[in-house]
């Protein structure tokens, strides 16, 4: 177990994730609430369950104002299903499934010993619903424990993690998803604990960018999910009318290589410039006119918050109920149906043909976007905190 030591406070706050630094929208929103929370005097601990994989690891600055906690050293071994005879038939799959058993309850005992220190009133927030597998093993006696889904109710059913979320978090004081439609949905499915809480901004200039670089970008990681290769099929629609413009890619994953290969082959070498990973979002949109994301599941898209707040206006696939909470279609950006290629296409080209339109868009979202402010998401997690003590 790799450990900081954190700093004193006011309520004990922990937050618990499947790593503490592994790339992407999770890390980056535990940390963000992780610190608005230690601004506040909140004495605050990050807990990850496992070391984040080689080459996807967030680099953050060594003087976190709260400390942080790797339970395991290395990611434990992965064993398969026992159902069916086979299964039960298999004697050394059952060892590697009772060894696997033996070191979660280990593990769980060092969750214990963290949370036993904790004052009356403090908080467990589950990030994932992988870690809450630890946590359900652990002794939370005393804490609020809130669970999260950071992705739309769609993307959850689509995967194990429905059935997952409803076997560990049917008994935590709250389920908080991203929006009021997920919320609904998963009140149909049978939670009656859930309530909605958006992501918060990372930041807000005090001026819209100024939208003067014949650039459209994109930033996220190269995976499946984010739909790079359908933006590439867009581009494809875009490049021909408005050879004077590129596509920045800003992002590192385990697809780029295909990803490229997919771009030579549709003949967009040459109006699409690969940027790799960049600590500079906000720079990284500065110098953009437009931006787009074609994914193809999301939860509440820290990405689309950003470029809004940049007042940069957004071209994306209406792909869950955060892409319409942040993006209101035709006042502050343009929405296609998913997988629509042709339309995405079409909505880029809009807003590269039309100056007064993007304009008029882009400064809409960077007034827009304000609703989002950290201040006003801190304060609403924190009224929450006092709900659940009553």
């Amino acid at each position: 177990m790799t450990e900081q030591t954190a700093v004193s406070g006011g309520r004990d706050i922990f937050f618990v994730s499947n790593s503490v630094d592994e790339m992407g929208g999770v890390t980056t929103w535990t940390h963000q609430m992780a610190r608005q929370f230690a601004e506040r005097d909140h004495r605050v601990h990050v807990v990850g369950i496992v070391p984040a994989p080689e080459g996807r690891r967030q680099e953050f600055p060594g003087d976190l104002p709260y400390g942080t906690t790797t339970l395991y050293d290395a990611h434990p071994p992965q064993v398969r299903s026992l159902r069916g005879v086979k299964g039960k038939l298999n004697a050394a799959e059952r060892m590697r499934h009772r060894a696997r058993a033996a070191g979660m309850r280990e593990q769980a005992e060092k969750l214990t010993a963290l949370f036993a220190g904790a004052r009356p009133g403090s908080v467990v927030i589950v990030t994932q619903v992988w870690a809450m597998e630890w946590v359900a093993l652990a002794d939370t006696k005393g804490l609020i424990v809130i669970g999260m889904s950071h992705e739309s109710h769609e993307a959850s059913a689509a995967s194990s993690r429905l059935a997952r979320v409803k076997r560990y978090y049917k008994d935590v004081d709250r389920l908080l998803v991203l929006t009021p439609g997920d919320a609904d949905l998963w009140i149909r499915d049978g939670m009656d604990n859930v309530g909605h809480l958006p992501n918060p901004l990372p930041f807000m200039p005090e001026a819209p960018a100024p939208r003067s670089e014949n650039v459209v970008a994109c930033i996220g990681r190269l995976s499946h999910e984010k739909g790079v290769d359908m933006l590439l099929d867009s581009w494809s629609e875009v490049a021909s009318r408005h050879p004077e413009w590129k596509l920045r890619i800003y992002g590192a994953g385990d697809e780029e290589a295909e990803l490229r290969r997919h771009c030579t082959s549709l003949g967009l070498d040459d109006s699409v410039e690969w940027m790799g990973r960049t600590s500079d979002v906000l720079g990284a949109l500065q110098g953009a006119s437009v931006f787009a994301q074609a994914s193809r599941a999301e939860g509440f898209p820290i990405t689309l918050l950003e470029a809004m707040a940049a007042g940069v206006p957004c071209a994306a696939f209406d792909c869950a109920p955060g892409v319409r909470e942040i993006i209101e279609d035709g006042e502050d950006g343009l929405l296609a149906k998913t997988g629509n290629t042709i339309e995405l296409g079409g909505h880029i080209s809009t807003l590269i043909s039309d100056a007064d339109l993007r304009n008029r868009m882009g400064d809409a979202a960077w007034r827009n976007v304000r609703r989002y402010s950290g201040a006003e998401i801190t304060d609403r997690w924190e009224a929450l905190f006092r709900f659940l003590e009553r």
